[in-house]
């Protein structure tokens, strides 16, 4: 299977917690546009074999920066503060298409991972590291 073009980008960040993750994502995002992934998450989604499924995390802007402030980081909090937050928020960003399925803020963490982990069929798989 082969997925993209040479034109395109798929860049991966990854790291602990608190890293700078959100913050490189977010420069990338301002320096080049926020609307080009849509396309290339939708021919992912298409290609891949296996069980494919999107979430979206429909979090208003004044819980997102409640749950923001209960970060244990206070290095991280003062890196990204509730400015950051606001410049970077974007209401109902959902890709075009439908590939998404909303999961609001008064879903419970377990509820949304079990959720999940159903819709997904993970909830039939044997964990291969716990």
């Amino acid at each position: 299977m082969t997925v993209g073009t040479e034109e395109t980008r798929l860049i991966v960040v990854r790291g602990n917690s608190a890293s700078g993750k959100s913050s490189v994502a977010a420069g990338l995002r301002a320096r080049f546009g926020r609307n080009h992934y849509g396309t290339m998450l939708a021919d992912l989604v298409r290609e891949h074999r296996g069980v494919s499924r999107c979430y979206y995390l429909d979090v208003p802007l004044t819980e997102t920066l409640v749950r923001h402030a209960t970060k244990g980081d206070a290095a991280y909090l003062s890196h990204v503060t509730d400015d950051h937050l606001r410049d970077w928020y974007r209401e109902r960003g959902l890709l075009p298409g439908g590939l998404e399925t909303v999961i609001d803020a008064s879903s419970a963490l377990a509820d949304t991972v079990t959720r999940i982990m159903r819709e997904s069929r993970l909830d039939g798989i044997a964990a291969i590291d716990r």
